[in-house]
């Protein structure tokens, strides 16, 4: 698990390379963390590059690999061009045709795996040990993570005061950034669908366990089970856990676009549903932050 000093070795190397996305009050929604407006168009953007940064030679003599539900192949894209790093992404069948067309506008080369993220994982672990390309994980690597936690300092600096900060689950890599980073000075709720809940299956069965992932955020919070760097947080830190429903997550979407003309992939919005819904209620005073963490998604799916 990454220490606070590698998330803010991270956060230093990352200065220039990535947005540093604005923390806005909106009225009706709290404090938001803008994730989406990233470089990439997530958070990912964040760990993707810090990864490559640091296996930069590597990555350039026999290329990069990596699979993705679409945002961590879009980040590694884009940081791959922006390091001069010829790379490959595997995406499963079901991911959005917005993400495939965005992944492709970034110059990598797409391979679509029958299947979901747990097949393209697969795919790409077998063409980097064929090729000896650099094979890049999407949660679980500590300097994924520690990129990722580069949120978290700048939410601490724009908010000095912040008590809690919700963000979505997924395989971890960012619910392990943040915890990274705030240790347990600052609460954290991890949001999950119920079709993607891998945390809240873990918590019960006491270890990761496989959940086949369906839904609104299958092809961007359905990893099949929590990293292991993330359930490592988990079991440090205690966060909080929060299951919402695929309609909580679309009602977010749709707030998102009405109040602020945000165009939020269901990912992105799945943190605020457990605000907007009541799946989660901050207490009295709060000074909560909520991260929308992701903006590839087909405008039209939200309006």
């Amino acid at each position: 698990m990454p220490s606070p000093d590698d998330v803010r070795r991270a956060t230093a190397g990352l200065s220039g390379r990535i947005r540093r996305t604005p923390v806005f009050e909106v009225d009706g929604l709290g404090l938001l963390k803008l994730e989406l407006l990233q470089r990439s168009g997530s958070f990912k953007a964040r760990g993707a590059t810090w990864q490559l940064l640091n296996r930069v030679d590597d990555a350039r003599a026999l290329g990069a690999v990596a699979a993705s539900g679409g945002n961590f192949g879009i980040a590694t894209a884009d940081a791959a061009a922006l390091l001069a790093v010829p790379a490959t992404i595997f995406v499963g069948s079901t991911i959005a045709p917005a993400k495939i067309d965005r992944l492709r506008s970034v110059g990598a080369e797409v391979e679509v795996i029958e299947g979901g993220y747990f097949e393209a994982q697969q795919a790409a672990t077998e063409r980097a040990a064929a090729s000896g390309a650099l094979l890049l994980h999407p949660y679980d690597d500590e300097h994924m993570v520690a990129g990722n936690g580069s949120m978290a300092v700048e939410i601490e600096e724009d908010v000095p005061d912040v008590d809690t900060i919700v963000v979505a689950a997924g395989g971890g890599g960012l619910l392990a950034g943040v915890l990274a980073w705030v240790t347990d000075r600052v609460h954290v709720v991890a949001v999950e669908t119920t079709g993607t809940a891998t945390l809240a299956a873990a918590l019960v069965a006491g270890e990761p366990v496989h959940v086949d992932g369906s839904g609104l955020c299958r092809d961007s919070l359905s990893p099949g089970l929590i990293g292991r760097l993330g359930w490592e947080a988990v079991q440090r830190w205690s966060p909080t856990s929060v299951v919402v429903s695929d309609d909580a997550v679309a009602d977010a979407q749709r707030r998102l676009w009405s109040t602020c003309r945000l165009a939020a992939e269901p990912g992105g919005a799945c943190a605020l549903a457990a605000l907007t819904s009541g799946g989660w209620e901050p207490p009295v005073g709060s000074r909560t932050v909520v991260v929308v963490c992701g903006s590839n998604v087909d405008v039209a799916s939200v309006v």
